[in-house]
């Protein structure tokens, strides 16, 4: 279970497509399920929503396995089980997602993570500011959480600066998925 874990993880992280892979790991983890630990779980499901996927059964499944998990859960794999919950919940507004009931306590872990922003995220601020008088919050916080580089939330723009990380990110379908 962890190698199956670990390659999809590598996979999303790096943002490389592997539909085939996925397709192949998510039938085989459906049937193993069990042997999966904590981590394994919140490491597959983050993966499967950074890849996009849209079988939702494949997260009906991790959700009632991390559901019955969660006092075990580290804060990364609560932080990661909230965007697979947010993932879902824009992909299948009306789903039953199981971890849909505990999304505060998945979000306090994930909005407990402190922002890393980069030198050049740093730059690009002080430039929109100084050179351009684009007045913006540095590293704004969502109602979900979630930190956006500079925005202004007022007019409800945003930049994402190409920093550590990103939170979503368009697919060729027109689709947002949650981005490695």
């Amino acid at each position: 279970p962890q190698s199956m874990a670990n390659t999809v993880w590598a996979f999303a992280t790096a943002g490389v497509a592997a539909p085939t892979l996925f397709e192949t790991i998510a039938s085989e983890a459906q049937r193993r399920i069990a042997e999966f630990n904590s981590q394994d779980v919140a490491n597959m499901a983050w993966a499967f929503a950074c890849a996009g996927w849209g079988r939702r059964r494949v997260f009906l499944e991790f959700g009632a396995v991390a559901l019955e998990r969660l006092r075990y859960l580290n804060e990364k794999d609560k932080s990661q089980l909230y965007l697979v919950a947010l993932y879902v919940q824009t992909k299948w507004p009306d789903l039953n997602f199981p971890l849909s009931s505990h999304l505060k306590f998945l979000k306090a872990a994930y909005a407990g993570e402190e922002p890393s922003p980069s030198n050049f995220q740093r730059k690009a601020s002080a430039m929109l500011e100084q050179d351009l008088g684009w007045r913006h919050t540095f590293e704004y916080r969502t109602a979900e959480g979630i930190s956006l580089d500079l925005a202004d939330p007022k007019s409800k723009r945003a930049i994402e600066v190409d920093g550590p990380a990103h939170y979503l990110t368009e697919i060729s379908s027109g689709d947002y998925v949650v981005n490695g």
